[in-house]
């Protein structure tokens, strides 16, 4: 073995994954697969370990992937646009509608290109034992939103309107997030026919949000500030405020087992990742900056009707429910002392049950296939489908975070060298996805929300 190749490669992709911009990813804000092959099934493959990455989805399939040091760049690009209506208010309606009218804009997001690098690392301790350790993006979110204007009438008509630049009037408005994960893995095989799997994770964050200052009368640091005479304290956590990180942990199990040689089966959960919480934008997140990452679970089936065909079928459930600032309804907003005065400081923006995306969980269904054409040559292609979790309730917010893809078109392909080496190929296309709504602060107007997205990932595999 070449440890001075092996520790240079493993430099070099952890270096690039630091150096990961953000990204607007796929399903929510997950990547639609993890690893190269995987990615050119649609996800698939829970099921058919072939690349070390299968840690991500199921540890316990470390246990039947040849020893490899794999490394792989992805070159992301989602097109994403907001579009608003007229407004059909007319110096302003009742309180819960009408305190803000965004344009009408239509505007589409700067930042179309995203790097996503990857690197992994397996060790066979014994014929049973197995290791492995991973660096890889998975998830984020990114927008930048340039021009358009918003329109504030705060007293309901009662006064005379005002119009700022920007979709929120706070100028050039949009999110970056990033999320990372080291994983390390330990699987145990049983017999030949089955193995158990666990990954220990430790997760990173980043993220900034810009042009969302104008929701500084809706935020616990004001309200509870609040006097009449000399208003409220303005947040110095809520927008503009750079990149923050958070940090924190979680965990997978899971386990594999083929009762014969043409069927294969696999199930798999993670934890939720108890992260750190965003200090510099606790005024902007629910419970004073907390940003968790929500768990998932896999249920997967391979079946080979033969030596050259495989068919690969997964199911993933994404718990974005276990992420206040995700999950939790702009109506909770409607709760804080601004809009009801009986209500209550922890549903003012900050608070404990304050305002999120409203995002709902998602179940993706994935389909995938690999043809080995020759001892050189293997193709690969999927589909996967799934419901974009933004309720047409939730639009305001969530111009922030349009993740309203719903299918994935993807092939690929794998080429073994002469010296057992491989290159990786996948491609995606994720057709473009529609979803539209009322505008929460002014539903006599609609929020439109349009992306499409491609993906080139490129992975070497050296067989150690």
């Amino acid at each position: 073995m070449n440890t001075k190749r092996n520790r240079t490669i493993l430099a070099l992709g952890v270096t690039l994954a630091l150096a990961a911009g953000s990204a607007s990813a796929t399903n929510g804000y997950y990547t639609h697969g993890t690893g190269t092959k995987s990615k050119a099934q649609a996800g698939a493959g829970s099921a058919n370990p072939e690349e070390i990455l299968v840690l991500a989805t199921n540890p316990a399939g470390i246990a039947y992937v040849p020893e490899s040091i794999d490394a792989g760049l992805a070159i992301f690009s989602p097109m994403r646009s907001y579009r608003t209506t007229d407004s059909l208010a007319n110096g302003g309606c009742s309180p819960q509608g009408c305190a803000n009218t965004i344009g009408p804009n239509d505007l589409q997001s700067e930042n179309e290109f995203f790097p996503l690098p990857h690197v992994a690392m397996n060790w066979a301790l014994s014929d049973a034992d197995f290791v492995a350790a991973a660096f890889y993006a998975r998830g984020g979110m990114n927008t930048k939103w340039v021009g358009g204007t918003a329109t504030y009438d705060p007293t309901f008509g009662q006064g005379t309107p005002a119009t700022f630049p920007g979709t929120y009037g706070g100028g050039t408005a949009g999110v970056d997030l990033m999320q990372a994960f080291l994983n390390f893995t330990y699987a145990h095989k049983f017999a030949e026919s089955f193995s158990v799997g666990a990954s220990g994770i430790v997760a990173v964050q980043r993220f900034e949000a810009r042009g969302v200052s104008t929701f500084a009368p809706f935020t616990k640091t004001f309200v509870e500030s609040f006097n009449p005479a000399t208003g409220g304290q303005a947040p110095k956590s809520l927008s503009g405020n750079g990149h923050d990180m958070s940090y924190g942990y979680g965990g997978s199990i899971g386990f594999q087992w083929s009762p014969d040689d043409e069927v294969t089966l696999a199930a798999a959960y993670t934890t939720k990742m108890s992260m750190s919480e965003f200090s510099d934008y606790e005024d902007l997140f629910a419970q004073a900056g907390d940003f968790d990452m929500p768990s998932t679970w896999t249920i997967g089936i391979a079946v080979r009707p033969s030596d050259k065909l495989t068919v690969m079928f997964d199911v993933q459930r994404i718990e974005y429910s276990d992420a206040d600032s995700v999950a939790n309804p702009i109506e909770n907003l409607y709760n804080c002392p601004v809009f009801n005065p009986a209500g209550s400081l922890e549903y003012c923006m900050g608070g404990n049950k304050g305002p999120g995306f409203g995002w709902e969980d998602m179940n993706v269904y994935k389909l995938g296939a690999s043809w080995k054409a020759s001892d050189t040559w293997t193709w690969r292609a999927g589909y996967s489908v799934t419901d974009q979790p933004i309720a047409d309730s939730q639009m305001t917010f969530n111009i922030l975070a349009p993740g309203v893809m719903e299918e994935h078109l993807t092939f690929g392909f794998t080429q073994k060298m002469k010296d057992g080496n491989e290159v990786n190929l996948s491609l995606m296309y994720a057709p473009e996805n529609t979803v539209r709504g009322p505008q929460n602060f002014d539903p006599t107007q609609d929020v439109i929300l349009k992306m499409q997205q491609v993906e080139l990932e490129i992975s070497y595999s050296w067989k150690r």
